[in-house]
């Protein structure tokens, strides 16, 4: 499945109950990315029992994000949060480091701040 639909460009590949989540963000993030991105998650997941996911989140291109997306971004971490177990953050600003961080604090996946896709994706596809 790969979508690109307002500021999220989304790219899944589920492998049985395994799934590789790959999210590109551009510009600013708002309330209407962020329901058009859960619709989408929510249908594709749905019929997986003990889901598994690991995420590459590409922010690098990330400029902001509205109140209401942050708010959105929270509870789908609080939602979803047994169900990620790995989730890495590439970006290229003090900011987004910081961002990663703040994650780290809402969900149980263990989340890495990156700079480069490389590092990135060996680290993620660890066991």
């Amino acid at each position: 499945m790969q979508t690109t639909e307002s500021n999220i460009s989304i790219n899944m590949v589920r492998h049985t109950n395994r799934v590789l989540l790959t999210l590109k963000i551009y510009g600013e993030l708002t309330h209407d990315d962020y329901i058009n991105f859960t619709e989408q998650l929510e249908v594709s997941l749905s019929d997986i029992e003990e889901l598994k996911v690991n995420a590459l989140v590409d922010i690098t291109e990330l400029e902001s994000w509205t109140l209401h997306g942050s708010w959105d971004d929270l509870q789908l971490g609080l939602s979803r949060h047994d169900n990620f177990k790995k989730i890495a953050i590439i970006g290229n600003q003090s900011w987004q480091q910081l961002l990663g961080k703040v994650a780290d604090w809402f969900v149980t996946a263990d989340v890495h701040y990156f700079e480069d896709k490389a590092s990135a994706i060996q680290w993620l596809t660890k066991f």
